[in-house]
């Protein structure tokens, strides 16, 4: 009995070695598995996961956990009559489970947290900001902000097909500018239950064992559309949060859509003046005052939508994702959602300059 307990552990665990080993080199990683490998395995995925019109990844993770507490009961219930060498194969064989689960998740998705930036991929600046200039970000995204809420007429009550179609047309547009934003067999769900997903303070999440992005459709319509594309940029294997948040920025505010225009720079804005926040308290109330009370009621709308369903709990589960973002290298934990601010910042500088020509010399 020990030789075939040993052969069923050696395996995974040699193949859990050479994934965990791989992922050192992030430039093999990118060539292939992140752009080779992963974006057919991922289209894979959603071609079967959107044969379903529900979120199978939720029920696929419900199994599992049923599972794990089955065999929890089973052991328990049999603990006295298990002979002491059996004993000894428990803690094997529970290691083997969880070596397979890691496997398959590093391989379905996992590796993509050893990939380099997005960024570097994309073109983007990493120089950093000093206070004023993070000011000057701030009052441009105010006004753009300001700009496109008055422009809205009225956001729609979105359906999860309609996010679907237009958060998938969007990357279609982008896809022509660079091939990261390559979207094929979109897959978008919603939750299965979004009661408990707001209970516990999430916009939406991927599902890597599906392939599939799922949607919170309890959150107000208007962060819906740039929700979506941050999801969406999960699926193209894109998995530090604020890579995600580059990409879901980068798609919905360059959307013919005006709804979508604003979802991403609303989005945007709320880091930036999180950051000002904290850095410039003064600057801060400034901008704040500048905002068009549509604007506010915007921020009012959300802040009530989460004070509604979250309550105590919202505190709980930031510290959990932050635990989970640190396991998985992710040193600054929930903090490197901040890190957008570096890229929009960036961004904005480079537009700027092109905007204003070539210097001249006097």
């Amino acid at each position: 009995m020990t030789k075939p307990v040993i052969v069923k552990l050696t395996i995974p665990l040699g193949l859990a070695t050479l994934i965990y080993v791989f992922g050192f080199f992030p430039v093999l990683v990118q060539k292939y598995y992140s752009t080779g490998f992963y974006p057919y395995i991922s289209s894979a995925l959603r071609f079967i996961s959107a044969l379903f019109p529900f979120a199978i990844g939720d029920i696929i993770y419900a199994l599992l956990i049923g599972f794990i507490l089955y065999k929890i009961v089973r052991f328990y219930k049999r603990r006295k009559s298990l002979k002491k060498q059996d004993r000894i194969f428990v803690p094997l064989q529970i290691l083997n489970f969880f070596l397979i689960l890691y496997i398959v998740f590093k391989i379905v998705w996992g590796l993509n947290y050893s990939r380099p930036s997005i960024s570097e991929e994309l073109g983007i600046g990493n120089e950093k900001y000093n206070v004023k200039e993070l000011v000057v970000l701030g009052n441009y995204f105010v006004d753009k902000t300001n700009g496109l809420k008055l422009k809205q007429v009225k956001v729609p009550a979105y359906t999860i097909n309609e996010l679907k179609s237009k958060s998938a047309a969007a990357y279609s547009l982008m896809a022509k500018r660079n091939k990261a934003f390559r979207y094929d067999n979109p897959c978008l769900k919603a939750v299965l239950n979004s009661w408990i997903i707001s209970k516990i303070g999430i916009e939406g999440y991927y599902a890597p064992l599906s392939g599939e992005a799922n949607m919170n459709m309890n959150l107000p319509d208007f962060v819906k559309p740039y929700v979506s594309c941050h999801e969406i940029g999960h699926q193209l294997g894109i998995a530090y949060e604020d890579e995600a948040n580059l990409l879901g920025y980068l798609t919905a505010s360059n959307s013919p859509d005006l709804n979508y225009q604003y979802s991403a720079n609303y989005e945007m804005l709320r880091y930036i003046l999180f950051e000002i926040r904290m850095k410039s308290p003064d600057d801060y109330k400034l901008l704040y005052n500048k905002l068009l009370p549509q604007v506010l009621a915007d921020f009012k709308t959300e802040k009530e939508f989460w004070r509604k369903y979250n309550g105590d709990m919202f505190g709980y589960m930031d510290a959990a994702f932050d635990r989970f973002l640190k396991l998985n290298n992710q040193k600054k934990g929930i903090d490197s959602y901040q890190d957008i601010v570096i890229w929009l910042w960036n961004i904005y500088k480079s537009e700027s300059q092109r905007s204003e020509g070539p210097a001249t010399k006097s």
